[in-house]
């Protein structure tokens, strides 16, 4: 009879995971687009999945942890001296474990303040890369290498995000001192434009780069500072598309060119 109740815990506990995992990201998913109306669709997918992962993976814990309860008598284990035994050991343990709850708070504090979700690009305790995983005790990234590396959230101070809301293209051209600035800014514009325009890249763009300003005047060149806004994580690829095409038309114009620097 016990080994019978036994399977049945156990039969409602896996039917019950199997319901919540695909319940709760679509649940997840229309609060997300609810809460996130007028942002762009990436970012309400990288919110969802992540918060998504995370209450999934809370779910299966809580799970697990009541099917255990419930089985255990089954065995004749009493749970009531268990528990109060594990929550001694548990105020002992908690005096040593200050930088695990540091960990798991600054974990809440960066999902409730939707500092990253998966899929940014960011740079946390000193390392940039792509946010693989984003969970109540670790940030997990992958940098420009391929390696991944797992930092305690704990020990993230300040988190920059290369891909919130949008990207920045930030250009600089450095130009010899004997080129005629008015024309080197409309040849810059016009390349901008047509790129802007190119059905290969259009979807790109939030707003077409555009010269600002002369930036400064170097020892060897002047700068001219290039800026421009796009759909987040396309940055880079714009702007290695950018300097193809104004070196290029440089060539072609017959304008010296000093550096290309981002």
């Amino acid at each position: 009879e016990s080994g019978i109740r036994i399977l049945v815990i156990i039969a409602i506990a896996v039917a019950l995971y199997l319901v919540l995992r695909h319940l709760i990201p679509m649940l997840i998913k229309r609060t997300a687009a609810q809460h996130m109306k007028g942002e762009l669709e990436e970012e309400i997918k990288q919110r969802s999945d992540t918060l998504s992962a995370l209450l999934t993976k809370i779910a299966l814990g809580t799970i697990v942890i009541l099917a255990l309860v419930t089985i255990l008598p089954e065995f004749g284990i009493n749970i009531t001296a268990m528990l109060a035994g594990l929550g001694i050991i548990g105020i002992a343990v908690g005096f040593g474990a200050q930088t695990l709850i540091r960990d798991y708070l600054s974990g809440i504090f960066i999902l409730l303040e939707d500092q990253y979700d998966v899929g940014d690009v960011v740079r946390v305790a000193g390392i940039a890369g792509l946010v693989e995983e984003v969970g109540l005790r670790r940030t997990v990234l992958r940098d420009l290498d391929g390696i991944v590396h797992s930092i305690s959230n704990g020990e993230i101070k300040t988190a920059s995000n290369f891909t919130k809301g949008y990207s920045r293209v930030n250009l600089n051209i450095s130009v010899a001192y004997g080129e005629d600035l008015d024309r080197v800014i409309k040849v810059i514009n016009r390349v901008c434009k047509e790129m802007a325009e190119d059905p290969e890249w259009k979807a790109d763009f939030i707003t077409p780069p555009q010269v600002l300003r002369v930036d400064n005047l170097g020892d060897s060149g002047i700068d001219i500072k290039i800026l421009g806004d796009t759909k987040p994580i396309r940055q880079w690829a714009v702007t290695g598309e950018l300097r193809l095409r104004l070196k290029r038309t440089f060539d072609a114009e017959g304008i010296d060119v000093c550096s290309f620097a981002q």
